[in-house]
């Protein structure tokens, strides 16, 4: 393909040839689930120094940051995807959803709390 070009008043007769677009491997790919064996009774889980029996039953922070709302309280009834806490990280908000129905049993942070990844935000009767 040719193109003229016009550069400060100069004109330029250039020929270009189309490059065949390059598959790449996107730089992330997510990792496919992997298979379990159902287990009679979960083992507990740890992040930290945090050991819950009931993993179900708790809220973490997907990232660390610091609580700007708390829109609900203790003893609360809640359903899927209701907003529990705002966090602010790196000057963007991250609202934290209930990922089950329920009541609320316990919250764990207030606004001004700094929290880590991980930490235990709420625990669901």
């Amino acid at each position: 393909m040719k193109l003229k070009l016009t550069i400060d008043g100069k004109t330029y007769e250039v020929e270009v040839d189309a490059a065949e677009p390059e598959h790449r491997r996107p730089a992330y790919v997510p990792a496919a689930p992997a298979a379990r064996a159902p287990t009679a009774t979960p083992a507990p889980a740890r992040v930290g120094t945090e050991v819950v029996a009931d993993e179900s039953k708790v809220c973490r922070s997907p990232v660390a940051g610091v609580v700007v709302k708390v829109p609900v309280q203790t003893g609360q009834a809640i359903q899927p995807n209701d907003v529990l806490m705002v966090l602010e990280a790196m000057k963007m908000e991250t609202s934290i959803s209930s990922p089950i129905a329920g009541k609320i049993a316990r919250l764990n942070a207030a606004v001004g709390d700094a929290v880590q990844g991980g930490q235990v935000l709420v625990e669901f009767e």
